[in-house]
């Protein structure tokens, strides 16, 4: 079992650094898992590049790895809108403290593309990973996508949208882009919900713009129009008193995929907000993703 220290020395060796820059920060995270895990870390590789913007990622591997792993591939939040891969650096600190490859992908911002071009960049970090995946112990059987917020979002489309949408026409390939699992934190899963109305949301209309068709775009990138029969299983986590992201999306996600005969499970934290969640109530979902998986036959979220 990897040890416990490990975890507290690294959230130590960054809680006492300065504010860093992006690329800073990446390194400092790096350096820290280097000193503290046993991991090799490829920051900043370009995988797309798209309206004269490089769209980067970062690697993360354990370094005594010598067969194909497990490896989750992560997109953070901030409404398509804002953040960044380097700030979202912790989240997925439980996957490489069990042994994972983690893939943390950015994407176009609306300040540099508007809707769609986000799930396009995380559909094509995933054609990515399927072509150059051999090269870092990837086990393409057994990918998990995840994300917070808008990263939820893309977490379920870059594992619903089919290919007849033709999302990825960035990055053309005959590869079936498929994944084992994804895990949807507090996702938005209808994005017309939020662009006028009771629940609407500035982020929301930044993505959009003023696009005389955002409606039916809207409808395109929303996971919501993609439930059906043969999609991976899906486990999302959300608060019910989120006041970002209305925790009935999420509710209506999860009973369609129950009508459409989809595994899928929603795990409901209480009085949650918008993240934020405790140290037990982190625990509980986390240990609700364990069992979904385990169920499922995917993966084996066990410690080494």
């Amino acid at each position: 079992m990897r040890k416990l220290g490990f975890v507290i020395a690294l959230f130590a060796t960054l809680a006492i650094a300065p504010t860093p820059s992006h690329a800073q920060s990446t390194d400092s995270f790096a350096k820290a898992l280097h000193t503290y895990g046993s991991y090799r870390v490829v920051p900043n590789i370009t995988y797309l590049t798209a309206n004269n913007w490089e769209a980067k990622l970062d690697l993360y591997q354990a370094r005594d790895a010598t067969t194909p792993s497990p490896t989750l591939i992560y997109f953070h939040g901030g409404g398509w809108v804002q953040g960044s891969k380097e700030a979202s650096s912790l989240t997925f600190l439980p996957f490489l403290n069990m042994g994972w490859n983690v893939v943390n992908v950015e994407y176009r911002l609306a300040k540099v593309s508007l809707a769609p071009a986000a799930v396009q960049d995380a559909l094509c970090a995933l054609r990515w990973v399927y072509r150059n995946g051999k090269e870092y112990n990837v086990d393409l059987n057994r990918l998990v996508v995840m994300g917070n917020s808008a990263g939820g979002h893309l977490a379920l489309t870059t594992g619903m949208t089919p290919a007849s949408e033709g999302l990825d026409s960035l990055c053309p390939g005959s590869e079936e882009l498929k994944v084992a699992a994804i895990i949807n934190w507090y996702g938005i899963t209808d994005v017309n919900e939020l662009l006028a109305g009771a629940n609407v949301r500035n982020f929301a209309v930044g993505w959009l713009g003023g696009m005389s068709n955002r409606e039916e775009i809207a409808k395109r990138v929303s996971p919501l129009t993609y439930v059906r029969a043969g999609l991976p299983p899906i486990i999302s986590i959300q608060g019910d008193a989120d006041p970002i992201v209305p925790y009935s999306q999420n509710v209506r996600l999860h009973q369609a995929l129950d009508k459409a005969g989809t595994r899928n499970q929603l795990v409901t934290i209480p009085g949650g907000k918008h993240g934020g969640f405790s140290d037990t109530e982190m625990a509980k979902a986390y240990a609700e993703i364990r069992g979904f998986l385990d169920k499922q036959n995917i993966v084996r979220l066990t410690a080494n």
